[in-house]
């Protein structure tokens, strides 16, 4: 399978980056796994609605554009459908029964995401309520990629 994460930024924390790098060398006996990164949009301090949207359609093109054709694209959204660890390791194996072997998985950056990336995603995700950097969740997706490879192939990881 192969597996691509778009996002907004780079990371600036080495903790981040070392946390990563462990679950891409995990990963490898799963899938090809593929970061791509744009530079995040500077937003103008204290931006006008139609300001705001503009810089976030900007940077919204820019993601889309690194969506690999035909992959089936999860953008995680705080709007979208939360899903347990189960239940997204039962989508991408569907995914994949259904002859679907590109998976992108898109996080925007710190001022949110474009009403045309939202509408792009064949499904939105949401990892919780709660707030978190863009960057943070980076890691927190890549481990979930992993549990989820893990759980379809009946590994222990997953308790």
């Amino acid at each position: 399978m192969k597996v691509t994460i778009v996002c907004a930024g780079k990371l600036k924390e080495k903790y981040l980056t070392t946390g990563i790098q462990e679950y891409l060398k995990r990963l490898q006996p799963f899938a090809q796994v593929d970061i791509r990164e744009i530079h995040e949009e500077k937003m103008p301090e204290d931006p006008s609605p139609a300001e705001k949207e503009q810089v976030l359609h900007k940077e919204g093109e820019r993601l889309l554009k690194l969506v690999p054709p035909g992959s089936y694209l999860f953008v995680l959204d705080v709007y979208g459908q939360e899903l347990s660890s189960e239940d997204l390791a039962a989508k991408m194996a569907d995914l994949g029964l259904h002859g679907r072997s590109s998976i992108t998985f898109l996080i925007g950056g710190a001022f949110g995401l474009s009403k045309e990336v939202r509408q792009a995603a064949d499904q939105r995700l949401s990892f919780s309520q709660l707030t978190f950097t863009h960057q943070m969740v980076r890691l927190l997706l890549i481990e979930q990629i992993y549990r989820c490879f893990k759980i379809n192939h009946g590994e222990k990881y997953h308790w």
